[in-house]
């Protein structure tokens, strides 16, 4: 039997969020009446996990990281980056609350869509159904690669995928502004700042990654590839 090698267990979906294409011009107004646009800075919380759902979240601009707490832990389970859905799992019957956090990375705009009208595209157009049936089966995926990577891989494989993913699903270049402190990263990959900050200047004394004041530029992707499967 033949197998797709999964390239890295990124934290980030592959396609943006397109469901809302399949709705018909009496349906986007439909939305438009339920809706409400909001802004976040960096930092500030989107929605709060066991808070009650009263509306789906379109992340329009911005970068948001979506993360589970307990006590005084929190592991992040991916990033999120414009234009994507916050809040499908509020949709499962008999629940009403939010399963997890998600705050803004960077400034971000947000609709918001009343929870009971966008049941109500769900439930009467099977189109806009199947697209979230497949954001909500990429979001899985995007889960158990993200748990293998942070209890299967190596210091050096968990950050390997970081950078590949800011590489290539967020900002789709080899050469790409560094945004997230240090601190950030590091709770990304589940490590201390100092591992951060050690791996960062190994990678780019080995020539795989230039590192700037303000910018991370990929030199070799397909050796960072390697180092990601074998982490």
């Amino acid at each position: 039997m033949s197998s797709t090698k999964i390239i890295n267990s990124c934290t980030v979906g592959k396609t943006e969020m397109c469901c809302f294409e399949e709705l018909t011009d009496r349906e986007l107004a439909m939305v438009e009446d339920n809706v409400v646009e909001l802004e976040f800075e960096k930092g500030e919380t989107i929605c709060k996990q066991g808070a009650f759902a009263s509306h789906i979240i379109v992340l329009d601009e911005g970068l948001a990281k979506i993360y589970k707490e307990g006590g005084n832990d929190t592991l992040i389970l991916k990033i999120l980056p414009a234009v994507n859905i916050i809040g499908l799992n509020t949709l499962f019957e008999g629940n009403n609350v939010f399963q997890y956090s998600a705050m803004a990375y960077l400034k971000s705009k947000v609709r918001m869509i009343e929870i009971n009208a966008f049941k109500h595209l769900i439930n009467t157009n099977a189109k806009f159904a199947a697209k979230i049936i497949s954001l909500l089966s990429e979001n899985t995926v995007i889960t158990y690669g993200r748990f293998f990577c942070l209890t299967k891989k190596q210091a050096y494989g968990r950050f390997a995928d970081i950078l590949l993913c800011l590489s290539q699903r967020i900002y789709k270049a080899n050469d790409f502004p560094l945004q997230l402190s240090r601190k950030e990263l590091a709770e990304l990959a589940c490590m201390s700042v100092e591992s951060i900050t050690r791996i960062l200047t190994k990678f780019k004394d080995d020539g795989l990654i230039k590192v700037g004041s303000d910018h991370i530029e990929i030199l070799d992707a397909e050796r960072l590839n390697m180092i990601s499967q074998n982490g």
